[in-house]
């Protein structure tokens, strides 16, 4: 049977969170990528919380990008995500990038929270 490329996502996705664990120690680094945006949420999965978030919806970047679907944009957000996380203490982080490939955006946003403190 072949599988168009949404279930191949949602199989992945599921089989990358077997795997994955965020815990109040080491929060989940969860990423959504869709056509228009990104989203990027730090998540606590034992308390079931969101600790931080920062999407290219934010009024502190929706100012400054121009085009929301860019690798820049999702480097800006990986980059607001690490300073308020590591505002918040948070330093090390356990990536689940949501079942997509690690490539373009999801990269970019990951390499940027790299950079900017965050460990993982």
């Amino acid at each position: 049977m072949k599988l168009n490329r949404k279930e191949s996502t949602r199989r992945r996705h599921i089989r990358i969170r077997k795997r994955l664990q965020g815990t109040s120690e080491r929060p989940r680094l969860a990423v959504f990528r869709s056509h228009q945006h990104i989203y990027a949420q730090v998540i606590d999965d034992s308390r079931h919380i969101t600790l931080v978030s920062a999407s290219t919806l934010d009024p502190e970047l929706k100012g400054e990008l121009s085009v929301s679907r860019t690798c820049e944009a999702s480097s800006r957000v990986g980059e607001v995500l690490a300073k308020r996380s590591l505002d918040q203490g948070i330093c090390q982080v356990v990536f689940d990038r949501g079942g997509k490939l690690y490539h373009g955006r999801v990269k970019a946003l990951a390499e940027a929270a790299r950079e900017a403190g965050l460990e993982f």
